[in-house]
C-alpha cells in the first residue's frame, strides 16, 4: 500500500497552529517577574528617642544596633505593572528625637505592591508604634518599650527588654524577654509609673508564648476561650473552673502581665541568658 504524503505547505500548515498552542501555554505556565524597586535611608535618632512605621502589605524586621541613627531598608515588589511600584511611596517625618516612617498607597487602592522593611534602630528606643496589616513584625535586640502589631501575620520579640505590646487578629505572638526594665525611665516618680504598666499580649486566632527570666516578678491576668494553659516559672495563681481564666502572682510579683488569645494557647517559658 502506498503512503501519502505532505507537501512542505501542508505539513507547516497542519503544524503552525499546534506549535502556536504549546508556546501559549508554555508562556502562561511560566511565572510572571516580579518588579522590584528598593528604598534606602540613613537618618539620625539619639539613643531613647521614638521610633513609628506604618505598613500595610508586608512584613517588617527592626534590629537594635549601637548606633544613633535610624537605617532604613525597603523593598517595594508588585506581580503587576512597573509603573506601580510609582503609585505606592515611602514617607519620613523627622524631628530631633523622633523618626516616623510611612507606607503610603493611592486613593481607591487597586495596586498590589508589597513593601518589606528591614530597619536597625538605636538600641534603647521608644517604639511607639509598629504597625502592618498584611505581614509579620519582628524585633531582635532593643530595651526600651513599644506597640507591636498587625492584623495577618505574626509577631516576635527576641532579646528584649521592657514593657511592650503585642496584638494580632490572625497570628502567633512570641515574646523574650531578658529583662522587664527597658532602662528608658531615669528619676524614682518615672520608674515607679512605669512599674504600673504592662506587658501585654493579645491575639484572637494564635498562640502567646512569652518567655522571661527565671528570677521575673510580674502579676499575670491570662485568658484562652479554646486552649490551655502552662507556666515553667513559678506562679502563684488562681485559675477559674473551666481552667481558661488564670489570675496569679509570677515570682515575687511586679509589672502586669496581661496575655489573651481566644483559639490558643498560652504558655510562660524562662527566657535564655546571654552568654
Amino acid at each position: 500500500m502506498k503512503l501519502a504524503t505532505l507537501s512542505p505547505a501542508r505539513f507547516a500548515a497542519l503544524i503552525l497552529p499546534a506549535a502556536l498552542l504549546l508556546s501559549a501555554a508554555a508562556a502562561q505556565a511560566m511565572p510572571r517577574r516580579s518588579a522590584v524597586e528598593s528604598f534606602d535611608r540613613t537618618v539620625p535618632l539619639p539613643a531613647g528617642g521614638s521610633f513609628s512605621i506604618s505598613n500595610v502589605n508586608g512584613s517588617i524586621d527592626i534590629v537594635g544596633w549601637d548606633r544613633d541613627e535610624v537605617q532604613i531598608s525597603a523593598r517595594k515588589t508588585t506581580a503587576g505593572p512597573a509603573e506601580s511600584l510609582r503609585q505606592v511611596t515611602i514617607s519620613l517625618d523627622l524631628s530631633p528625637d523622633s523618626v516616623s516612617v510611612s507606607t503610603r498607597y493611592p486613593e481607591g487602592g487597586g495596586v498590589e505592591v508589597n513593601v518589606e522593611f528591614h530597619v536597625r534602630v538605636p538600641a534603647r528606643v521608644r517604639l511607639s508604634s509598629i504597625t502592618t496589616v498584611n505581614g509579620s513584625v519582628a524585633l531582635h535586640d532593643v530595651s526600651g518599650e513599644g506597640s507591636l502589631a498587625t492584623v495577618n501575620g505574626n509577631v516576635l520579640l527576641s532579646r528584649g527588654a521592657g514593657l511592650f505590646s503585642a496584638r494580632a487578629t490572625n497570628g502567633n505572638l512570641t515574646l523574650e524577654l531578658l529583662s522587664l526594665d527597658g532602662g528608658l525611665t531615669s528619676d524614682t516618680a518615672s520608674a515607679r509609673r512605669s512599674s504600673l504598666r504592662a506587658l501585654s499580649a493579645q491575639t484572637i486566632n494564635g498562640s502567646v508564648v512569652v518567655a522571661l527570666p527565671a528570677g521575673a516578678g510580674a502579676e499575670l491576668e491570662a485568658h484562652t476561650q479554646n486552649g490551655d494553659f502552662s507556666s515553667d516559672l513559678p506562679l502563684l495563681a488562681h485559675t477559674s473552673a473551666a481552667g481558661r481564666s488564670i489570675r496569679g502572682r509570677v515570682g515575687s510579683g511586679g509589672p502586669l502581665l496581661q496575655l489573651r488569645t481566644v483559639n490558643g494557647s498560652i504558655r510562660l517559658r524562662i527566657s535564655q541568658p546571654l552568654v
